[in-house]
């Protein structure tokens, strides 16, 4: 890897893996870091695919490194990542947990010919009166407010996301999910929605509205002994397994 920042996480580090004609972009979430998702991407090359999970702008350093971005830098690098894939696969699947879900289900909206989409416990809504209880934090003057990550219910597993949560870049999360209910329609991909029935970040019900709204084919798994960073959970091998059984599907012949 290059240019990496001297104060990065350590884990936190992006990944990539030149394997066959089938590529494979996997999303962090927000105030993660490609360490949740390390594991299930190192499983994806095992398979014989191409992967990358790279970094997202802002994360795992600091929060300061995080207050000046937002979705517009996010979606940017997501975009800038998928190209890179599909100019040397055959075939594009895109993964993506809680933010990187959201992504996953932005770029399926924008690019048709993405052979699957991955979204695990992806956020596509805005809880009611969230934006402006965030709203009105700010307008104290505060930037941040303790953090969402390492929601998992093993206790042998932590996720090394920060311990506080930007309030600036949280905005922009929520403007981007809002938006995203417009563009689910135009979603024609396959998809497999992932959902921990006990997710105690992103309600459970973003996976219904995700589920209701495409127009692509849908399946779907529960995980029911899992909180949210499921990758690094009791159930992880359950999503390990129907995402490479998923992409396998979707891909055959590639």
């Amino acid at each position: 890897m290059t240019d990496l920042p001297a104060n990065l996480i350590p884990g936190a580090e992006p990944w990539s893996h030149d394997g066959g004609p089938v590529g494979v972009l996997v999303l962090h979430g927000f105030t993660g870091n490609p360490g949740s998702m390390r594991a299930l991407a190192e499983r994806l090359a095992a398979a014989g695919h191409a992967v990358d999970l790279p970094l997202l702008p802002g994360h795992g350093t600091t929060i300061d490194d995080m207050i000046p971005t937002g979705w517009p830098d996010w979606s940017a690098a997501a975009e800038s990542h998928y190209q890179a894939l599909k100019a040397r696969c055959d075939q594009v699947v895109v993964v993506g947990l809680s933010m990187g879900g959201a992504l996953t289900a932005w770029l399926g909206s924008e690019h048709r010919e993405i052979a699957g989409l991955v979204c695990i416990n992806a956020v596509v809504s805005v809880p009611p009166g969230m934006r402006e209880a965030v709203e009105e934090v700010l307008a104290t003057g505060a930037d941040r407010f303790d953090g969402i990550g390492s929601d998992i219910a093993d206790p042998a597993a932590h996720e090394s996301a920060y311990t506080q949560t930007p309030l600036a870049p949280l905005l922009t999360l929520f403007d981007a999910s809002a938006s995203l209910g417009d563009r689910l329609t135009k979603i024609t991909s396959p998809m497999l929605i992932v959902t921990s029935t006990n997710d105690h970040v992103v309600p459970p019900e973003n996976s219904d509205i995700l589920a209701r709204e495409v127009s692509g084919p849908v399946e779907r798994v529960r995980c029911e002994r899992s909180y949210h960073v499921v990758t690094q959970d009791y159930d992880k091998e359950l999503v390990f397994s129907s995402t490479l059984d998923f992409v396998a599907k979707v891909t055959a012949g590639a």
